[in-house]
């Protein structure tokens, strides 16, 4: 049974053991999460200016969105202010800058169920991110940039944290997604071709709906299985998440059991030292490297024009 922990007071390494067992914690919002979102919210009212951006769908073809995501999302992912906000994000929380490690912040948007819902707005099926090549050891951050409400935000099943699905994990491997999918999100915009890990199973219609104020932040372990919510709501939903691993689980093998994931391939180089923005030592690497990557594979996404997953 997973526990929600709301603003605890613990030590990092207590912290990452409960996620590793199913754990949810919530953390109410702080200045370095507030200017995240502000600095979020102010790239997405600029970019669909002069329309308000969270109802878009009744003024914008689902194509002209996309052509506005394939700008604006890169633009937040390579924002200076990133790179700065992360580690304070993190010290906020209490970790260690120097164990803890982070990948680049994505910018969400998930519109209403009849809009754009594929492609550079996908809308994430239910789904542990262990399936895509993400070690058993990362913890997922996840904040809203405007409020949410339970028709548009984030579903989760703890009943199955330690219970294997049936699932297509198998079909993916990180390096070849690199290589073949990434940069082609922009594109899928009615439909979404490419193959990705899916449920092969009926699942409990039990979730959990965790709504924090904008800025507020859930962290939840890599093989939490969750889902975006089909937006309901009549507003689009932005949000922001990013990824960390803490060197020394990583270098010993700890996170959270691997009971269904037969993806290939790893996501351990695209993280980045809170510290000093160095990225993990090429020994605790290849501990997760499984010989699929080979030469003319792409090993680390670099962002363009498509957001990345």
């Amino acid at each position: 049974m997973s526990t929600v922990h709301y603003d605890a007071h613990c030590s990092d390494e207590a912290r990452r053991e409960a996620l590793y067992h199913g754990d949810i914690f919530i953390y109410s919002p702080m200045p370095a999460t507030r200017a995240l979102a502000e600095l979020a919210r102010g790239m997405i009212a600029e970019a669909f200016a002069p329309h308000d951006p969270r109802r878009v769908d009744q003024v914008l073809s689902m194509e002209e969105c996309a052509a506005v995501l394939a700008r604006l999302k890169p633009a937040f992912i390579h924002h200076p202010e990133c790179k700065r906000l992360l580690p304070d994000i993190i010290k906020g929380v209490g970790a260690d800058l120097d164990d803890t490690y982070f990948d680049v912040p994505r910018m969400r948007s998930a519109y209403p169920a009849h809009y754009l819902t594929s492609g550079i707005a996908y809308a994430f099926h239910a789904h542990r991110d262990t399936w895509y090549s993400a070690p058993p050891c990362q913890i997922n951050w996840w904040l809203p940039v405007f409020e949410i409400e339970a028709r548009n935000c984030l579903a989760f099943y703890p009943e199955y944290f330690d219970r294997p699905v049936g699932n297509t994990s198998e079909i993916y491997n990180y390096y070849e997604w690199n290589t073949k999918n990434r940069a082609s999100a922009a594109q899928h915009v009615k439909q979404d071709t490419r193959e990705q890990p899916k449920l092969t199973e009926r699942i409990s219609e039990r979730d959990l709906r965790l709504l924090v104020p904008a800025g507020g932040v859930i962290l939840f372990s890599a093989a939490q299985l969750h889902e975006t919510v089909p937006n309901t709501s009549g507003l689009a939903r932005y949000s922001i998440d990013f990824r960390t691993v803490s060197r020394s689980d990583a270098a010993a093998r700890r996170g959270a059991a691997n009971v269904d994931s037969r993806c290939t391939g790893t996501t351990m180089r695209d993280y980045l030292r809170a510290s000093d923005l160095s990225h993990l030592p090429e020994e605790v690497v290849t501990l997760y490297d499984d010989g699929t990557a080979v030469e003319g594979r792409t090993l680390v996404f670099t962002p363009d024009l498509a957001m990345v997953r």
